[in-house]
C-alpha cells in the first residue's frame, strides 16, 4: 500500500521534497500518514530519521533549509522551508520510562522506533514516493477503526499515563464501534497514574477530545471505568453536553471545547475555577469558564426585545453568545429552537450604542472631580439603559441634574 501523491498535494510540494531529499533516507510517520490514509487533510507533517540530530541539523543547513533545534534531548529538529514547518525527530527507543516521561537513546532501527509509539494506527511510516511501512497492523487497525496499544496496553501506559487520555481522544476522533477491550481494561488500571500529569499535558488532550465531533459516547465511558473522575471530580451535567453538541450539528457550528466544558461541568464558580486551576488553563479561558459557571444574569429564549438590547450592552457580545448557547443546551431538546437562533442572529448583527455623558459633562453641571463624578455618570448610565438607550438630549440633561440633585 502507498499514498498516492496524486490525491495528496503536501507529498509534492517543492518544501516537501526539499527536505526529503536533503535527509536522505527519511520517513513520514505519525499523523500525516494517518490523516492521508484516511482521506483526512494533513496539517502537521512529522519526519523521522536514522540519524542523531546533530547530523539532521548538518544535513538541512547544508540544503538551505533552516534547522532549529527545538527539542534537542529528544531527537526533534523543526525545519523550516520557505515559511513550512516540519518536525524531524531521530529514531528512539526507550532506556527508562517514570510514567511521565521517557529516557531514550538513537536507533537506526525503524521497528525499534515504532515499537515504542503508543497506538498502531500512529506507528506508520512513509517513504518520499508514498510507500507504507506498518510494523504492528497499523493500516488493518486504522481500517477498523479500532485504537489498539503497540504491543502490550500495560506497559506502553506505564511508560507515560498521559496515554490513557490519547486512547479516549484517539477513539472520539478515528475509533468505529466498542472500544479495544485490553486498552480500557489497562486505562481504567492504570488511572491513579494520570496525578503525575501536568495540566498542561492534561487539558491538551481533554480540549482535543471535546474538539470531536461527538465526544459523549467516549466521555461516558471514561466516567464508568471511573477515569474522567480522575479528571473532573464533580457532578457531570452529561445530557446537556449531549444536548450541545446535537445543536452543533443541527447548526454547523463548530466545536468550542471550553463552551462544551462548561456544559459538562456543574454551574459553581469554585468547580469551574478548580477545573481550570488543575487543567492550567488560559487567563481567556478560565475567565470565560467562570464566566458561564457563575451567570447570574440566566439567558432564556423569550427574552424581550429591550431585555436583548440591554444584556448585550452590560455584558457584551461573546458572553451573550455563549450564555445564549449555553441555555439552549439546558432547555429541552427540540424546544424554542427558532427563537435561540434568533438572538444568536440578534447579538451577531448588534451595534453597540454609545454612552453620550462624559465626566466632562457631570463637572460642568455642578460636581467637583473625584469619586462623586463617576457616581453621577453610573446613575444617569442605568436609567439610560433601562430605558432602553434614548437618543434624547433634554432628558439626558435633566436625568443628569436629578442624578447631581440627589448626590447633595
Amino acid at each position: 500500500m502507498r499514498i498516492d501523491p496524486a490525491k495528496h498535494g503536501w507529498l509534492e510540494e517543492p518544501e516537501t521534497r526539499a527536505v526529503m531529499q536533503a535527509l536522505g533516507n527519511a520517513r513520514f510517520v505519525g499523523g500525516a500518514v494517518r490523516n492521508a490514509l484516511l482521506g483526512l487533510a494533513v496539517v502537521d507533517i512529522d519526519i523521522a530519521v536514522p540519524l542523531p540530530p546533530e547530523e539532521t541539523v548538518r544535513l538541512l543547513e547544508a540544503a538551505n533549509i533552516k534547522a532549529i533545534p527545538t527539542g534537542f534531548e529528544h531527537g526533534t529538529v523543526t525545519a523550516i522551508k520557505n515559511g513550512k514547518v516540519f518536525e524531524v525527530t531521530s529514531l528512539r527507543r526507550d532506556v527508562a520510562t517514570d510514567g511521565r516521561r521517557a529516557v531514550v537513546a538513537y536507533t537506526k532501527a525503524w521497528d525499534e522506533d515504532a515499537a515504542r509509539r503508543d497506538f498502531t494506527m500512529n506507528a506508520l511510516y512513509a517513504a518520499a514516493d508514498g510507500e507504507i511501512f506498518d510494523y504492528h497492523g497499523g493500516i488493518q487497525d486504522l481500517i477498523a477503526g479500532k485504537v489498539r496499544f503497540v504491543g502490550d496496553a500495560r506497559a506502553r501506559i506505564a511508560e507515560d499515563y498521559l496515554r490513557i487520555l490519547r486512547l479516549f481522544r484517539f477513539h472520539a476522533w478515528y475509533g468505529k464501534g466498542e472500544m479495544d477491550a485490553e486498552a480500557l481494561r489497562a486505562a481504567a488500571e492504570g488511572k491513579a497514574g494520570l496525578a503525575q500529569l501536568s495540566g498542561e499535558r492534561i487539558a491538551k488532550e481533554i480540549l482535543r477530545l471535546l474538539e470531536c465531533p461527538s465526544p459523549a459516547p467516549v466521555l461516558r465511558v471514561m466516567a464508568a471505568s471511573g477515569i474522567l473522575p480522575e479528571i473532573l471530580p464533580f457532578a457531570l451535567q452529561m445530557p446537556r453536553l449531549e444536548h450541545l453538541i446535537q445543536i452543533d450539528a443541527e447548526n454547523d457550528f463548530p466545536p468550542d471545547a471550553i463552551l462544551r466544558l462548561a456544559a459538562l461541568l456543574p454551574d459553581d464558580p469554585v468547580a469551574a475555577n478548580a477545573v481550570a486551576g488543575r487543567l492550567k488553563l488560559s487567563n481567556a479561558q478560565t475567565a470565560r469558564l467562570l464566566d458561564l459557571a457563575g451567570a447570574t444574569e440566566k439567558i432564556v429564549s423569550y427574552l424581550s426585545a429591550q431585555d436583548v438590547r440591554r444584556l448585550l450592552y452590560e455584558i457584551t457580545v461573546p458572553p451573550f453568545k455563549d450564555r445564549v448557547r449555553l441555555g439552549w443546551a439546558a432547555s429541552a431538546p427540540g424546544a424554542n429552537a427558532i427563537a435561540w437562533r434568533m438572538l444568536l442572529s440578534v447579538a451577531d448583527g448588534w451595534e453597540r450604542p454609545r454612552f453620550p455623558l462624559s465626566g466632562h459633562d457631570v463637572m460642568q453641571a455642578g460636581v467637583r472631580e473625584g469619586q462623586s463624578v463617576g457616581k453621577v455618570l453610573d446613575a444617569v448610565e442605568a436609567w439610560w439603559i433601562a430605558q432602553d438607550f434614548p437618543d434624547d438630549e433634554a432628558a439626558l440633561a435633566q436625568k443628569l441634574k436629578d442624578a447631581v440633585r440627589d448626590l447633595k
